[in-house]
């Protein structure tokens, strides 16, 4: 999911019981004309009608949320009145929305805790649907994914993946062909 999806999901867009979320909303950064505030952060549409799609969530995915969900109602005891009830995911000890630049900075300390390279939030997208074009997911399967309009995009993004790909897939073929002449 893109960072403005994630931080506008709400615990009303996920199904438990089946396994899949909706993404129905993003987070997005609104300038005003207020001097005192630059800009504000306001839920808006998804970037394309493709955008708004279900997704099934991997079961280790889902066991994360399942605990994610018991922490946060721990969060919401201890606030008490101070809590705001947005239904946010993902959200302050407060219930509000989380500061997309807040979250890059905790991200970017994860990766220095963890001892990995500096990527972008975004790069975790592009990972996931690279990992799952070199796992041999159809291209369409990845699309709906990442909720790109066309197959096009999809391709044109991750066709550094397809040499692997073609590879194995001659490699399939030829196994298919040689076990059919044999017999």
């Amino acid at each position: 999911m893109r960072r403005g999806e994630l931080l506008g999901l709400k615990w009303q867009d996920i199904n438990f019981e089946v396994g899949v979320l909706q993404v129905r909303r993003v987070l997005s950064r609104v300038p005003t004309n207020m001097p005192e505030r630059e800009h504000v952060y306001v839920e808006a549409e998804p970037k394309t009608q493709k955008s708004r799609r279900s997704v099934i969530i991997a079961p280790f995915a889902l066991e994360a949320l399942k605990k994610h969900r018991v922490s946060q109602l721990e969060a919401k005891l201890k606030a008490g009145v101070f809590w705001q009830g947005f239904d946010y995911v993902f959200c302050t000890l407060h219930g509000t929305h989380l500061n997309p630049n807040y979250v890059v900075k905790e991200f970017k300390k994860l990766l220095t805790r963890a001892g990995l390279p500096n990527i972008r939030f975004h790069d975790l997208r592009h990972s996931a649907a690279t990992l799952l074009l070199s796992l041999g997911v159809h291209p369409k399967v990845v699309q709906e994914l990442l909720g790109h309009t066309q197959i096009s995009m999809t391709m044109d993004v991750y066709s550094r993946v397809l040499p692997g790909m073609q590879q194995d897939a001659m490699s399939k073929l030829d196994a298919a062909l040689i076990k059919q002449g044999s017999s």
